[in-house]
């Protein structure tokens, strides 16, 4: 297992679609790596994109739960959405308002290709509404109000990462 390095904004992988995968694909590594690099303290969240890897994987880490999900597809979301302050590893130092709902559940497989169901409220339902959109190409500052976003990209054009 190996702890992997976080692609960052502007990144080609961070914007494309993830591939599905296959019960023939060995993706032991890949999960392996996805775990290892969400338990890094501070961390709810890491999509397989993050890692420069365009495959439907992430792996989570909240409330000292830690696991992972292959081909994950949201299958419900509930209640009001509510403004939740975001950030991402992908885009380092920043948190906004985003809209989100309180409960999410999303169904997928582990490795031996059993079927899995993840579901959650607060933090858990927005990792993964926030890690699902990975894999769809979608980085949360896509999903951010007009004025907010356009704040957003001024300041992460002056970081200092970028």
């Amino acid at each position: 297992m190996t702890e992997r390095q976080i692609r960052l904004f502007g990144d080609p992988v961070l914007k494309t679609v993830s591939d599905p995968i296959t019960l023939t694909d060995d993706v032991t590594g890949l999960v392996e790596d996805l775990v290892e690099t969400v338990k890094v303290p501070g961390r709810a969240g890491v999509a397989a994109p993050q890692i420069g890897v365009n495959q439907r994987a992430f792996s989570y880490n909240v409330d000292g739960e830690v696991g992972y999900i292959i081909n994950p597809v949201i299958a419900d979301l509930s209640g009001e959405p509510e403004l939740m302050d975001e950030g991402c590893l992908s885009v380092p130092g920043f948190y906004f308002p985003r809209l989100r709902y309180p409960n999410a559940r999303v169904t997928g497989q582990d490795l031996q290709g059993n079927p899995i169901e993840l579901s959650g409220t607060g933090v858990m339902a927005q990792a993964l509404q926030h890690e699902t959109d990975h894999l769809n190409g979608k980085l949360y500052i896509d999903g951010l109000e007009k004025d907010v976003k356009r704040e957003a990209m001024r300041l992460i054009r002056e970081s200092d990462w970028f």
